[in-house]
């Protein structure tokens, strides 16, 4: 056997294999001799049908059979010891392939594509800024808030007539296709200038819009018509929507049934430590979209920042090939950028975490499972009475799907570790913000 690498340039590469019959024929006569020991056919006693009969019969496809498998481990192999560091798998050269004649040919030559990864450096020093967001919730963003939490437990009706602020539950119809579905439109959903429309309307009435005016979020329109997000990008013209019902909440009180409703039981029991705990909450809350936000632009810092050419002709052959139909040509070019940067990340976590030794063990996954399920279970007040049975609860579930629930918690606690070490190398420069100046950078 002859195995040889041509590369083409430093993320590019072919492999040549070349077989003679002394390569693979041992394995041929091995395989046909335990065919012969199985083989049940008419006429002859089982384990006593002659080679040579298992031959004719078999002979072609053991061959093949055994011949592919020598190329998978022989190709896997020189991979692995060579230190080529490839991206996808290879591929063969699949018109050449065509043209083996199996009958008669004794030495073969295969060729293969390869991707590879091209050495790259990263800087995780003090020299590389990013600027982090703490939150703090100022007056505005404190009343609005309350009021967020008074609407939500407050009492809602259905009047007869509409007024400002209400939502509306009813039909959208287009008016020159075939698109029609039952939805809820909440009135801060609405666009400022069609609003007006929703006023004074009741049960029957038929309100017509252009439906690009009447909502900017096309995540909005998903929802509202039940379409898929290229249709609601490119939807246009007249819509009507007829009104069901009108849906009004009346704010609910500040008062401790409030506080119960929000907080549990007795947990607050007066005004200035319910708006104290509802500030704790929402600052802690928006922390946490501080924490993604900032390991998101951390992220996209070493992405940009980090020079790792991709093999992208190999890389968009492969994933058409590798998705066997379920995605074309026109997917892959549409969503490229978007794989080629997940896939440098990829890249940089890997080298980032063997070479800082970043490392998860089983306690560390088990104990993220247990906070999971506890926080699910009612926080640490059920800590208390689930003690004896957390273990069980964590076993299986991590055990459960396969062991997906194990890979993603693994994963997860893996990520925090990295995005840990990575903050404590570089420089962070704190900014305060308040929540309408948070959500705006958090946006872009």
């Amino acid at each position: 056997m002859d195995i040889s690498l041509d590369k083409k340039n430093s993320t590019e590469a072919s492999i040549k294999v070349k077989l003679n019959e002394a390569d693979y024929q041992p394995h041929v006569e091995e395989k046909v001799k335990e065919y012969a020991k199985k083989a049940t056919i008419k006429g002859f006693r089982p384990g006593k049908v002659p080679v040579g009969l298992i031959k004719k019969m078999y002979g072609k496809s053991i061959i093949v059979e055994e011949i592919n498998s020598l190329l998978s481990s022989s190709l896997s192999n020189y991979i692995k010891e060579n230190g080529i560091q490839i991206i996808g798998e290879p591929l063969p050269d699949q018109e050449k392939a065509q043209k083996i004649d199996w009958e008669n040919q004794k030495d073969f030559e295969f060729d293969y594509e390869i991707g590879m990864v091209s050495e790259f450096k990263y800087d995780l020093s003090d020299k590389v800024k990013v600027k982090s967001y703490k939150i703090e919730l100022d007056k505005k963003g404190m009343n609005e808030t309350l009021d967020n939490v008074k609407k939500q437990f407050g009492n809602v009706t259905n009047p007869e007539v509409s007024k400002e602020g209400d939502s509306f539950f009813g039909t959208f119809q287009e008016v020159d296709g075939s698109i029609s579905n039952e939805a809820l439109l909440d009135w801060d959903k609405i666009e400022k200038k069609e609003q007006k429309k929703f006023v004074g309307i009741k049960s029957g009435d038929i309100v017509e819009f252009d439906i690009q005016k009447l909502v900017s979020d096309n995540h909005d329109l998903m929802r509202l018509l039940d379409i898929g997000h290229d249709k609601a990008h490119d939807i246009k013209g007249k819509f009507t929507f007829t009104l069901k019902n009108v849906n009004r909440t009346e704010p609910a009180e500040v008062n401790q049934e409030l506080f119960d409703k929000v907080f549990g039981k007795d947990a607050v029991k007066s005004e200035k430590e319910f708006t104290d705990k509802i500030k704790q909450t929402v600052e802690e809350n928006y922390q946490r979209e501080s924490t993604l936000l900032l390991n998101r632009d951390i992220r996209d810092h070493l992405i940009e920042k980090t020079k790792i050419e991709v093999p992208t002709e190999f890389l968009k052959k492969w994933l058409l090939v590798s998705n066997e139909g379920k995605i074309t040509q026109e997917d892959i070019d549409r969503e490229f950028d978007d794989y080629v940067r997940s896939l440098k990340w990829d890249l940089l976590r890997n080298k980032i975490s063997d070479e800082n030794k970043v490392n998860v063990e089983n306690a560390e996954v088990v104990d993220r499972a247990k906070m999971m399920i506890l926080s699910q279970l009612g926080g640490a007040g059920a800590a208390e009475q689930l003690k004896d049975h957390m273990d069980s609860f964590a076993d299986n579930y991590l055990k459960a799907e396969n062991g997906q629930n194990y890979m993603k918690l693994y994963n997860e606690v893996r990520e925090e570790k990295l995005m840990n070490l990575i903050q404590e190398k570089i420089t962070l420069s704190e900014k305060k913000v308040n929540l309408d100046e948070f959500k705006k950078v958090a946006s872009n």
